[in-house]
Formats: structure tokens, sequence, C-alpha cells
């Protein structure tokens, strides 16, 4: 081959050279190019902070448990004596200043006897709760599997008191050696949250399950109350809308049930004055009859076949 213009003449073997050459340059450049655009990503994500796809993972997240330590002074204490606890999974990316508190349920205890026995299990004391536990459903940090919420700070809060987080009474009961504070328990870690970052938020939703969602209910409008006025709250029970009917034995069993569990644990004083105003405090227990006078948005989600309703 004669290279026009110049006398030079390239074999085969010199004009395979001069190709590979070129085609090494070539990539030479867009790999000098394409580093160049990466370090540029790079210093852009250090300065945006991460994005939300960055930290999510199809592995389910083990969450360990807090117990707050300073609720002791303040004698809000599980029913054996030991200190209240939760779980909490933090939030990102656009997430990072929204709240997600679950409250746990489990049912009631109703008497001294059965609060007694109840002391003995994870929903009485903090000695038989889990010290790691999966986030799933609501809490889950999967967006398949919890689109709305996976990115926000989650809470899960362990039910150790027995009167849906309401219980109020002041003086030990020394036969039995068991506290009611489950009200002091609610104020105590909430504290501890607004202290972890929660009191800068601008989204909160305060959840709940059965007994939970009960108590979701009953503290909604303290919940609103701990944000500045201009975040997003709302309440969500969920199975949590017990209902003062006749069974299919045509008795009131709940509200024999409920009576017990108010005047055991001395929820009285703690039951809405709008609601106790107006009829019998065990009454009020119930969401139908102090759902009207909350004042927070309310979402309430129950299925259409209960047990504790036949």
């Amino acid at each position: 081959m004669k290279w026009r213009g110049i006398g030079i003449k390239w074999g085969c073997t010199e004009y395979s050279l001069a190709v590979v050459g070129l085609v090494t340059i070539a990539v030479t450049v867009l790999v000098i190019m394409n580093t160049e655009n990466i370090d540029n990503i790079l210093k852009l994500r250090a300065v945006e902070g991460p994005r939300d796809n960055d930290m999510t993972t199809d592995a389910p997240v083990l969450v360990d448990l807090t117990l707050v330590e300073s609720a002791a002074v303040e004698g809000a204490v599980c029913l054996d004596g030991t200190l209240p606890g939760y779980h909490l999974d933090r939030g990102f990316g656009s997430g990072s200043n929204s709240w997600l508190i679950h409250l746990e349920g489990g049912g009631w205890c109703n008497n001294l006897m059965s609060c007694a026995m109840r002391k003995k299990t994870h929903l009485g004391s903090s000695l038989y709760m889990e010290r790691q536990i999966i986030f799933s459903g609501i809490l889950s940090n999967k967006p398949s599997e919890n689109p709305d919420f996976y990115n926000w700070n989650r809470v899960k809060v362990r039910y150790c008191d027995g009167a849906s987080y309401f219980g109020d009474m002041e003086d030990e009961i020394q036969e039995y050696n068991i506290y009611f504070r489950g009200q002091r328990i609610w104020q105590a870690i909430m504290h501890d949250l607004l202290v972890k970052g929660m009191d800068k938020a601008d989204q909160g939703l305060l959840s709940g399950c059965s007994a939970g969602g009960l108590a979701s209910f009953l503290h909604c409008d303290n919940f609103k109350e701990l944000f500045s006025r201009h975040a997003k709250v709302k309440c969500l029970g969920d199975a949590g809308l017990f209902m003062d009917m006749k069974d299919i034995s045509g008795a009131y069993h709940i509200r024999s049930f409920y009576n017990e569990v108010v005047t055991t644990q001395g929820i009285v004083n703690r039951l809405p004055k709008s609601c106790t105003s107006r009829m019998d405090p065990t009454w009020c227990f119930f969401p139908q009859y102090f759902l009207p006078y909350i004042q927070t948005p309310v979402f309430v989600l129950n299925p259409a076949y209960d047990s504790w309703q036949t």
C-alpha cells in the first residue's frame, strides 16, 4: 500500500499495526471520558446526599431493641417494673424527616391475676422481648412491599402495659408486684424519639394494630401536639375499632371486659373529657364513642369479620 502524498509504502503488517494503534487510542479516550463522568457524578452525589435507590435492599432488615433508660426516673415501666422499649430503623433520602410510629398490639389484662400472669411474657416485661426483630408490612424497608413508607424513620413501640398504653396508677400493686404505667410509657418513648430527631419531622403517622390500633386512636391528638404546626400528622388504626354491641349470645361481652380494664388500670381520668362528660366513662374506651371528638385526621381500617365482635 502506498500512502498518497507521502512516498511511504506500507505492507499488511504495518497497516494492521496502525489500525490497532488507532483503536487503542480511541478506547483510551473513551475510558478517560467515562472516568471524568463518573467523577462528576460522584461529586454531585456528595453534594446532594444519597438517593433513595442507593439505600434500598431486598434483604429483610433486623432492627435492634432500644430500652429507654431515662424512663425509670419517671416511673414509666412495664407491668413487672422493667424498662419499656422500641425498635427504630432510620429513614433516608426523601423520607429522612418523616416518622411512622407503630404501636404493637396484644390484647389487654383486665384484672390483677391476668396482669400478674401477663408480666411474665413479652407483653408485660422487656426481659422477654426479642432483642432484634424483622420489619415487615408497613414497617418494611422494601419499596415493592411498602412503597409509601419504606424510607421513613420507622418505629415499632413494644407493648408491655396491658391497657393500650393508657394505664395510669401511681402506686405499685404490691401484692402482685405489678405497675400500671402505660401513659407514662407513651410519654417517655415519645420524648426519647423527639430527642432523636422526631422534633424536626415534617410528616408523622401514628399507627397500631388491635390493642395498638385502639391506642393510636386514644393518643392521636396528643401525637399531633408533639409536632410543629406546619407538619402533616395523621393516625391509622388497624383492627382497633372494637364495637360496643351485643355478641351472638346477646351479651355485651366487650363492655364488661373493658369496664374491668378501665377500673383495674386507673384509666378513667385519662379518657377524653369531651366523651366522659356525656356518658359512662367505660364507654369512652370504645372508639365509636370518642372518635367524633378527635381533631386529628384518622383513617380506620377494620376487618368485616372479627372473633372479638362475634
